[in-house]
């Protein structure tokens, strides 16, 4: 996962994994799974409980490992931090809508800046990109009601790369 400063050129990558990625990619792509994944289940809890989380910040870096906190509030109460993995934080950060903040001297030690071509350059070498022309072409025959079929089977499945594989096909074509 590779963020990105609000108001500049600096990017912070962080290796998250393949099961935070996905929630994250699902929240993104505001697709619904047959059954709430463990981020929307937190999300339902805290909002049956009155609980917003205001922001989320990424406070530490020791020998590569990110660090992360929740800043939660009930209404009328003081603000609680509650400790969490970088990738929880950032998947419930999207469910609620909320901020995500960092600190100078992490983007100093760990974070990157690219001007624009880099950035063009970064994306057509991605693998990522050649997966992406690649499910393109596997889906290219198909309508876009086929498309949507398959992305609903796909999701009922829990299938969520093909999901997402579905979705982007789906997107290409508007």
């Amino acid at each position: 996962m590779v963020l990105g400063e609000s108001s500049g050129k600096r990017r912070l990558p962080i290796i998250i994994g393949n099961f935070e990625a996905q929630a994250i990619a699902i929240e993104l792509e505001h697709m619904k799974p047959s059954r709430p994944l463990t981020h929307d289940i937190f999300k339902t809890f805290a909002d049956t409980f009155e609980i917003q989380i205001s922001e989320v910040i990424v406070y530490n870096l020791l020998e590569g490992i990110f660090f992360a906190k929740l800043i939660c509030q009930k209404p009328g109460e003081d603000p609680i931090e509650i400790d969490t993995r970088t990738s929880d934080a950032i998947a419930l950060a999207v469910r609620f809508k909320c901020p995500i903040y960092t600190y100078e001297f992490i983007l100093s030690s760990a974070g990157i800046i690219l001007d624009d071509d880099e950035i063009e350059s970064l994306g057509e070498d991605l693998p990522v990109e050649e997966e992406a022309s690649e499910s393109s072409s596997a889906y290219g025959n198909m309508t876009k009601e086929e498309l949507e079929s398959e992305l609903s089977q796909a999701i009922a499945n829990e299938d969520y790369e093909k999901a997402s594989e579905l979705h982007d096909e789906i997107e290409r074509r508007k």
